[in-house]
C-alpha cells in the first residue's frame, strides 16, 4: 500500500533512501551518493520550511520522491514553487506515482498560498515532458549555468 507524506526533520533516514531512488534513476550516483551529507545537514535542510521533500512510501521503503523549493516573490505578495528533483523508482513507473507526488506537492502549495509550481524537463525526456504536460501548461526557455567562481 503506498502513500505520500512531506519528510520533517527527524527522517533523515527517507531522505538518504531518497538519495539513493535519485542516483539511480538519474544515472548518477557519484551526485547523489557519493558525498553524502552530514545528519546535521540533512536535518537543518529537512527543517527548513522552505525545502519541501515529498515521498511516495511502500511500508517502508522509499518508492519515489520530489525535492521544491518555495520561492518568495517580490514584485507582488505571492510565492512559487520549484521542483528541483523528480524520480521514481524504476519498477514502479507508470503506476501513478509521481502524479501522486505532484498533487501532494500542489495540496502544501495551494496551502502556503503559491500561485504556480514550475519543474524543468530535459528534451527527449519524453515521459517526464508527457507527465507534465498533463498537469500543467508548456513553456519553452533556455536555462543557463552561471559559475560563480569565473
Amino acid at each position: 500500500m503506498q502513500f505520500f507524506e512531506q519528510l520533517e526533520r527527524s527522517d533523515v533516514p527517507r531522505l538518504k533512501q531518497l538519495l539513493a531512488v535519485f542516483g539511480e534513476a538519474f544515472g548518477d550516483r557519484a551526485t547523489y551518493l557519493d558525498a553524502v551529507p552530514r545528519e546535521a545537514y540533512l536535518e537543518s535542510f529537512l527543517a527548513d520550511e522552505r525545502c519541501i521533500t515529498v515521498v511516495a512510501m511502500d511500508g517502508d521503503e522509499v518508492i519515489g520522491g520530489l525535492v521544491a523549493y518555495e520561492l518568495i516573490k517580490f514584485e507582488q505578495e505571492r510565492k512559487e514553487f520549484y521542483i528541483y528533483d523528480l524520480a521514481v523508482k524504476e519498477i514502479r513507473r507508470r503506476r501513478g506515482v509521481a502524479t501522486g507526488l505532484i498533487v501532494t506537492l500542489k495540496a502544501i502549495a495551494r496551502a502556503r498560498g503559491a500561485y504556480v509550481i514550475y519543474v524543468q524537463a530535459d528534451r527527449g525526456d519524453d515521459a517526464a515532458i508527457a507527465l507534465y504536460q498533463s498537469l500543467g501548461v508548456r513553456e519553452d526557455v533556455l536555462h543557463f549555468d552561471i559559475d560563480p567562481d569565473k
